[in-house]
């Protein structure tokens, strides 16, 4: 390491030592009513409707994908609806501190908005299974530039003062999708209007471009240069949440074990590429520096996105083992969102380095602690009460999230004084998320698999499975709260 790197990598740990403390010039610290007043409120809502957008249209689908088959035909392609738009998100999440370089906020949001509504476009109007995944390609390429953005632009849309709220306005945007996008779905489906619904979709993302257009700053003029698109981490990255993804759906046993460690082999040679990658990785050039506290950062937001991947199989287990309806079943699967944004709302607010750093410590706790309730209370028949109690572990699991969350994002945010170097590492926070996502969707998916003809099995398998993984962030997160005050 030279001598310049060195300086660079101690400034940029001192800057996290020191998080939350704000500059002089940012005055009081900022409440929901300073977010949320004239001069805010827009580029606040086009954060967080970026967001809100990608999130709901994750289980839009889902909802809607009884009656496309039903239309369409190609039911053997079904999951590739969720992995084609999923796998485009990856990559172009990867993109995105790239293109907000090269073009500023306002353009970038347009960007991604116009593309994103095409792929709608192309949704609306698909004959076939092949064409709809097509759009849903070029939905998830669109949708994955805004999810990213929203973290990536609340440094140069907003003051530092509101930056933690903002953050969590953004984040709880997921739950917010959670929510509304199978309620939504259904009342689409209902009316036998699958189409509509996507043009639904267009009319959001062209109202949210103009008003990014008009309200979000352009090129800073503050940025070095990107350097090169990395290609090499790029392909690796995908070819694992690939090899992930294709072991749910290969025979149990030896096909699946390969798949698995296929996966994790191809993750490990992603690290290796990224660490002597230079100028060209995925997430920023010092979370690889010796005693950079980024990387442990990352992993554990990256543990407590995984806990979120349970909720996706939760209304199946609602209606097989508690008997309810698939909407009551769906607000089931609901609980854990719920829980992280009713969780981030109050964790905002919390003033003192030494709270926020307890806070990220006591996150995976308390999210481990639930899922590990919720699985315990799993059997056959379930009784209206033993129903009430899922809900409210998944909504204690959901909390842990909520808690450690925007405070995670702030923290990469003020990582680096560079605007460049800080864009990136927020807007890493998402990249981080959706292969947070992609690779316990598909371990989630052969833990169900597991479980064969018995739902109470399947559900005890997937929980516990997952709680083993949220684990691994007891130990990052006492690693990153060590580094923002103990």
């Amino acid at each position: 390491m030279t001598r310049s790197s060195a300086v660079k990598t101690d400034t940029t740990v001192a800057q996290l030592d020191s998080y939350p403390a704000e500059s002089p010039s940012a005055g009081i610290s900022g409440g929901w009513r300073e977010l949320f007043s004239r001069r805010y409120a827009a580029p606040a809502s086009i954060l967080a409707g970026g967001v809100a957008l990608y999130a709901m249209n994750l289980y839009f689908t889902a909802a809607l994908m009884p009656s496309i088959v039903a239309d369409i035909g190609g039911g053997r392609y079904y999951a590739w609806v969720a992995t084609g738009f999923l796998m485009a998100a990856v990559i172009a999440s990867m993109l995105v501190s790239r293109l907000l370089d090269r073009l500023g906020a306002a353009r970038a949001y347009v960007l991604g908005f116009l593309v994103f509504g095409a792929g709608a476009v192309l949704n609306a109007l698909s004959p076939s299974m092949a064409a709809l995944i097509l759009g849903r390609v070029v939905q998830g390429l669109g949708g994955g530039l805004v999810a990213g953005l929203g973290y990536a632009v609340i440094r140069s849309a907003l003051p530092e003062r509101l930056w933690t709220r903002a953050a969590g306005l953004v984040s709880a945007m997921w739950g917010v999708g959670t929510l509304v996008g199978p309620s939504l779905g259904g009342l689409f489906a209902q009316l036998g209007a699958w189409r509509g619904a996507y043009v639904l979709l267009l009319v959001a993302a062209l109202v949210l471009a103009l008003l990014a257009r008009r309200v979000l700053p352009g090129r800073s003029g503050e940025g070095r240069g990107s350097g090169p698109v990395p290609l090499p981490s790029l392909l690796l990255l995908t070819l694992a949440a690939a090899a992930f993804s294709v072991s749910s759906t290969v025979p149990s046993g030896r096909p699946t074990a390969v798949c698995i460690l296929a996966g994790l082999a191809l993750l490990v040679g992603f690290v290796a590429v990224e660490r002597r990658g230079g100028a060209a990785t995925v997430l920023p050039g010092q979370t690889y520096r010796a005693g950079n506290p980024l990387k442990w950062l990352y992993l554990t937001v990256a543990v407590l996105c995984a806990g979120v991947v349970a909720e996706n199989f939760i209304p199946l287990f609602g209606q097989e083992l508690g008997g309810l309806g698939p909407l009551v079943a769906g607000f089931l699967g609901a609980a854990v969102s719920a829980g992280w944004t009713t969780a981030q709302l109050f964790s905002v607010g919390i003033e003192s380095v030494r709270g926020r750093a307890r806070a990220i410590r006591t996150a995976p706790l308390v999210l481990v602690a639930g899922l590990l309730a919720y699985g315990l209370l799993q059997t056959g028949h379930a009784s209206g009460l033993r129903v009430v109690l899922w809900a409210v572990a998944l909504f204690v699991a959901g909390t842990g999230i909520g808690l450690a969350f925007p405070h995670l994002s702030v923290a990469a945010m003020r990582s680096s004084s560079d605007p460049a170097e800080g864009g990136k590492a927020a807007a890493a926070i998402n990249t981080t998320q959706l292969i947070a996502f992609s690779v316990t969707s598909a371990l989630a998916g052969t833990l169900v698999n597991l479980g064969a003809d018995s739902p109470v099995d399947s559900a005890r398998y997937m929980t516990f499975g997952i709680a083993a993984i949220t684990v691994l962030g007891v130990a990052t997160a006492a690693l990153t709260a060590r580094r923002l005050g103990r």
